[in-house]
């Protein structure tokens, strides 16, 4: 029997179906907010980035702007002041160890070293470092400068040690040098130029050649007919044949020159130098930036020095070296063993390789070192007329 439907059944099922109809509508609202909602965040976080990566890019450029107008500022820069080039060449101005009280040699290990100055002219002083032979080590604690002046008449030969720029002569790789040398069975002599640590004045290639001259016949003077021979390294390889052509002009050369890291001319060194890497290609680098050197009076020219020197000499250079490059150090000696003036004198480069990773500053680690010095320095000297 089909039963029948009421009214209110009837009227029921149309409320009930008004119901799902509105709860459609609202999911279906609900819905295209939720979308509308989604794509706003989207869009919003799009222009977010966008504007992100415009302020990255407009930073980029306005950098860019900046580092272009300095690349191109800085050679003019240096053309009008050429005082600043010269800076660069001496870098006396870095300073290291920055703490470092060189009047207490022992505060780096030195405990057999005597710290003195002396005086090219009144009030103006030259610091300097006198270490003795490891062997007097104990000995040598405590005692004065006269006793220190005293060991100079020992049979111990002596190396008057000439440093390169920057820092002073305390720098690390300097003191270590020092300590292989004394162990070595070598007086050591080092200094700081004018205006380098504590000595006073000014720098420049006159007054550390005079200055190298000073420290020389002061230490000549109290060695007598003793050996005493020259190193310099790096810079300090100029000012060391600098002093030797001196010496050599004047009829009395030193036993021996070694020089260490070093390279033919300032202006072969400059165009070499890593710093001049940025600025190497550009049109009229020699007027802005060499030209600027020669005008300050810096020339430091080992490969005409080589001409004028008449002692034997020994070259040090690792094939790694990244401040000189290992070819300046060969192209000099080929000079120097071409030489007239150094004819019948031993002439002798030795090259570490790269794989020892002695770079500029640390060929005093290699354990040949002792043994070079000492087959090289063993040689006698030709007769001198």
């Amino acid at each position: 029997m089909r039963k029948r439907r009421t009214s209110t059944t009837v009227e029921q099922e149309e409320r009930e179906d008004d119901d799902a109809l509105e709860e459609t509508s609202r999911a279906a609202a609900d819905s295209t907010h939720a979308d509308a909602d989604a794509d706003m965040r989207s869009r919003t976080s799009r222009t977010l980035a966008a504007s992100r990566r415009g302020g990255a890019m407009s930073t980029a450029r306005r950098a860019a702007r900046w580092l272009l107008l300095v690349y191109v500022c800085v050679p003019f820069v240096v053309k009008m002041c050429p005082s600043i080039q010269a800076k660069l060449v001496f870098l006396n101005f870095v300073r290291f160890p920055f703490f470092l009280d060189l009047k207490r040699p022992s505060d780096v290990g030195l405990n057999h070293t005597f710290n003195f100055y002396l005086q090219p002219q009144e009030k103006f002083n030259i610091g300097v470092w006198h270490t003795v032979p490891a062997e007097m080590w104990r000995e040598a604690e405590g005692k004065s400068q006269e006793w220190f002046e005293s060991t100079l008449s020992s049979a111990h030969p002596a190396i008057l040690y000439l440093h390169g720029n920057t820092g002073t002569r305390g720098g690390d790789h300097r003191v270590e040098l020092y300590k292989v040398l004394s162990s070595s069975g070598y007086h050591v002599l080092a200094f700081d130029y004018r205006g380098w640590g504590d000595s006073d004045g000014w720098p420049s290639e006159g007054g550390m050649t005079a200055d190298a001259l000073l420290v020389y016949g002061w230490l000549k003077e109290r060695r007598g007919p003793r050996q005493v021979y020259i190193w310099g390294h790096s810079l300090g390889t100029g000012v060391a044949t600098n002093l030797a052509r001196r010496l050599c002009d004047a009829g009395s050369p030193p036993d021996a020159l070694i020089l260490e890291s070093p390279f033919t001319n300032i202006r072969e060194e400059a165009r070499s130098h890593p710093f001049a890497t940025v600025y190497r290609y550009l049109p009229g680098f020699d007027w802005f930036f060499l030209d600027a050197i020669t005008a300050n009076d810096i020339r430091f020219a080992n490969d005409d020095n080589v001409n004028h020197i008449s002692c034997p000499v020994l070259i040090l250079h690792a094939e790694d070296d990244h401040v000189v490059p290992f070819r300046l150090g060969k192209k000099l000696y080929e000079a120097a063993a071409s030489s007239r003036s150094l004819s019948g004198h031993k002439v002798q480069f030795v090259a570490f390789p790269s794989s020892l990773a002695y770079r500029h500053k640390l060929i005093y680690s290699s354990p040949r070192l002792p043994h070079i010095l000492r087959d090289f320095l063993a040689t006698p000297p030709p007769s001198r007329e």
